[in-house]
């Protein structure tokens, strides 16, 4: 009965999985082309087609990857790679995400100077700069304190709630100021009188905000459920060559719930050992942001 429910489970996060991966695949596509075929483009040369770069990398990095990078950890097939190994993907597609918006902004304020526009007015730009500045500060302090070696096991563990929640937290301020950033755009680009008309630009940009919603409840979906967190570590000890596990011990399965009566007696005595080790666990390697 217990495996049939784990095979379900994985059944759905696959499923949840895929759409989530195929939603964000279609929002960047959408992306590129709004600005192909109802803007000029992309270019870098002070004007509209310079500014089309914000919406393709905002929704490409800051939504998409930042997306893809809070539930890398809970890919099941990742649980037996080495935490570090996993700490490195993880930071590596913030880090590419990070890029990716830093190349966005500066592509705005650029546009902005060229052509004599205020920056910093919008309820959008103010939300959207917040969202940049707090996602590098998150970046940072993740690879001071969990990817970094320095950081000692109690620290690690007070601060995973709050880094896990200001994660989540600035990818909903992100979907949040992208949603406004499109809508204002439409405004700027048409007018209202003509956007409130539903010209086929405004619906198919519409469209494009429903993806990025879409997108983003099946990412927080994923990373919300307790029992799709990656397992601590030692139920996925690695068999030696010969065949034997380290210390004369089974591998353990993950997709066991832990009910089998028949334990080792090494098992059980190993038990003081793995929940002194539970703290450091929790905060070494259940990063979602």
């Amino acid at each position: 009965m217990s495996g049939a429910r784990n095979m379900e489970d994985y059944g759905l996060f696959l499923a949840l999985l895929g759409s989530a991966l195929l939603v964000g695949f279609v929002s960047v596509v959408f992306s590129l082309v709004w600005v192909f075929s109802y803007r000029e483009g992309l270019g870098w040369d002070g004007g509209s087609a310079e500014f089309n770069w914000h919406p393709v990398l905002i929704v490409t990095g800051f939504v998409f990857i930042q997306g893809i990078a809070i539930i890398v950890y809970r890919l099941p097939w990742t649980w037996k790679c080495s935490k570090l190994l996993m700490k490195l993907i993880h930071a590596g597609l913030n880090t590419i995400a990070m890029i990716l918006a830093i190349v966005s902004m500066v592509a705005v304020f650029d546009f902005h100077n060229a052509r004599s526009i205020p920056n910093m007015y919008s309820l959008h730009s103010w939300i959207g700069l917040t969202a940049v500045i707090f996602y590098s500060l998150q970046l940072f302090l993740g690879f001071a304190v969990f990817l970094l070696p320095f950081a000692p096991a109690h620290l690690r563990a007070a601060l995973m709630p709050i880094h896990v929640y200001s994660g989540l937290f600035i990818f909903v301020t992100v979907i949040a100021a992208a949603l406004m950033g499109i809508t204002e755009k439409l405004l700027f680009a048409l007018n209202s009188t003509v956007y409130s008309t539903s010209p086929p630009e405004a619906i198919f940009v519409n469209c494009l905000g429903l993806l990025i919603v879409i997108f983003g409840a099946l990412i927080l979906w994923m990373a919300s459920r307790p029992h799709w967190k990656r397992p601590p570590e030692e139920n996925y000890k690695v068999h030696r060559p010969n065949g034997g596990a380290p210390g004369g011990m089974e591998a353990e399965s993950t997709m066991t719930d832990g009910s089998n009566a028949d334990r080792s007696d090494v098992g059980f005595n190993s038990e003081a050992a793995r929940k002194r080790n539970f703290k450091l666990d929790e905060a070494g390697q259940r990063s979602t942001m």
